[in-house]
């Protein structure tokens, strides 16, 4: 009997072992298996001004996207991204209004009819873990400095910001991320011009470089004679309460403009399904080309904006929608009021729904 028993354990242990063997087998294959992944979102709203105009389309914050009367379309975003092992790539297409306007210095191969192929691209890139530590990116990716992105699904405020439209939107070129243990973490890129997604037809090149800690990070860019320095960041206050903060300043070499800005975003958690969030932003130019049309200049070329964005933020599923208001106001007559006047200030509202899938 004694015999039989340890027979039978035996057998026990060995089959034991050689599942948990197979069971640890098969976990890591999965683990090491390449994962393909296809996401994205599709987001239209309705904009209108409360204190001009309805009927002209400049009649509009100066910031980017949005800014489209009544009814309007933003984009489809679509991504296509592989995840190997060590490598990977990322896809990521867009097509709409807002999809344009994001590439807008990227269509450099026209056709006959005026298109060029580099507007449907946002992102397209190939990368290599050399170690847990050290990530290689080689291709056009998005910016790493500022609060907001391109895509709305990653935004609180569906409008965006002047800092965010004022400073660069995608790079093409090689950068390098180092994990540097302890929550720090650095970042180093070379890069066309800003904005020159497709090639570069300077001959110059950008560098840029990101020091960051445990969700703090302090951005630098030089390009085509102008050096950004810009700090992007968020601290959880509470459960509920979150504040995300955001600072830049870039200056052109020879008098060729420079722009100072600053914005806070307070957002409170109302419920598990909606949110409340605050943009508040100051923004200033000095003799920069695009303040006329978008905040305002004096006779010396230097303008500024004060503005202020609502923004509700409640979750249905995958759907998201957002009622927004803003108001502009600027230290020059930047708008104009419903009697056709010039005025400093605009205020506007704003719905919109985004999918994401």
């Amino acid at each position: 009997m004694k015999t039989i028993i340890n027979t039978n354990f035996g057998k026990i242990f060995i089959l034991a072992l050689l599942t948990v063997t197979v069971t640890t087998a098969v976990a890591q294959e999965e683990e090491t298996k390449p994962k393909f992944s296809f996401s994205g979102s599709v987001d239209a709203y309705y904009r209108a001004n409360l204190t001009a105009p309805n009927d002209e389309e400049a009649i509009a914050p100066g910031s980017s996207f949005a800014n489209l009367p009544g009814f309007s379309l933003g984009m489809a975003n679509i991504i296509a991204a592989y995840e190997g092992e060590k490598v990977g790539f990322v896809a990521d297409l867009v097509f709409g209004p807002r999809g344009s306007d994001a590439t807008f210095n990227s269509p450099q191969y026209l056709n006959s009819a005026g298109g060029g192929t580099g507007e449907i691209i946002n992102q397209l890139y190939v990368y290599w873990n050399v170690s847990d530590a050290v990530t290689l990116t080689f291709g056009n990716f998005n910016t790493f400095l500022g609060y907001e992105v391109i895509s709305p699904v990653a935004n609180f405020n569906y409008s965006t910001s002047y800092l965010f439209s004022y400073g660069p939107f995608s790079h093409t070129g090689l950068k390098a991320d180092f994990d540097l243990g302890s929550d720090w973490s650095a970042m180093v890129a070379v890069m066309n011009p800003t904005d020159l997604t497709e090639l570069n037809p300077t001959g110059d090149y950008a560098v840029g470089a990101q020091l960051g800690y445990s969700g703090q990070f302090l951005n630098f860019l030089y390009s085509q004679g102008g050096f950004e320095i810009d700090y992007t960041g968020g601290f959880d206050l509470s459960e509920e309460f979150f504040l995300g903060l955001n600072a830049a300043h870039f200056s052109a070499e020879d008098d060729g403009g420079s722009f100072t800005g600053v914005a806070l975003y307070p957002q409170y958690a109302v419920s598990e399904t909606f949110s409340l969030g605050l943009r508040g932003e100051y923004f200033m130019t000095g003799d920069f080309f695009g303040d006329v049309a978008s905040i305002g200049s004096d006779v010396d070329g230097d303008g500024s904006v004060l503005a202020l964005t609502l923004t509700g933020s409640a979750t249905i599923g995958d759907l998201i929608l957002k009622p927004e208001i803003r108001l502009d106001s600027s230290a020059e007559d930047a708008f104009i009021d419903n009697d056709l006047a010039p005025t400093k200030s605009l205020a506007s509202v704003l719905f919109a729904a985004i999918y994401s899938f």
